[in-house]
């Protein structure tokens, strides 16, 4: 099933809760503990384990910016919405980096829950790259809009 902005509201996957730049800088610190997870699992050879944590630390990051804004969600892809409703479309963040955290998610559900997915080192080095790159783009966002 496909959510909006509008449906994660209504079906309360996203509610509002006190800002806090607090929570907001804790979900950026998990987001570099989940990289550096990734990190090891890759080097360790475990593809599955590193994707899944490539995403967990795309997903905290993505979450710093709900928690800066009063937000908290209940569904994974909701997160995505958000930051297309209020970053995407106000010109504040490129379409990209919710297509990428969009993506992960669909690669870290297939890793996880599809008996016949079997991750491939390329797709985990992939991962772990665009975890990175969001995780910087998630800071240089949280940064704008923290002032």
């Amino acid at each position: 099933m496909s959510f909006d902005y509008y449906d994660c509201i209504k079906e309360n996957l996203l509610r509002k809760i006190p800002p806090s730049t607090d929570k907001a800088k804790q979900s950026i610190k998990k987001s570099k503990e989940w990289l550096s997870e990734s990190k090891k699992s890759l080097n360790g050879g475990a593809s599955g384990s590193s994707i899944l944590a490539s995403y967990m630390s795309m997903f905290h990051a993505a979450r710093s910016i709900l928690f800066s804004d009063g937000y908290r969600e209940k569904s994974h892809a909701c997160i995505a919405r958000y930051l297309e409703e209020k970053y995407v479309k106000t010109k504040k963040l490129d379409m990209k980096w919710v297509e990428l955290l969009d993506h992960n998610r669909e690669v870290r559900h297939d890793d996880q829950y599809n008996l016949s997915f079997f991750s491939t080192e390329e797709e985990a080095e992939n991962a772990l790259k665009s975890a990175e790159d969001f995780l910087n783009a998630m800071e240089g966002l949280l940064g704008s809009i923290s002032k």
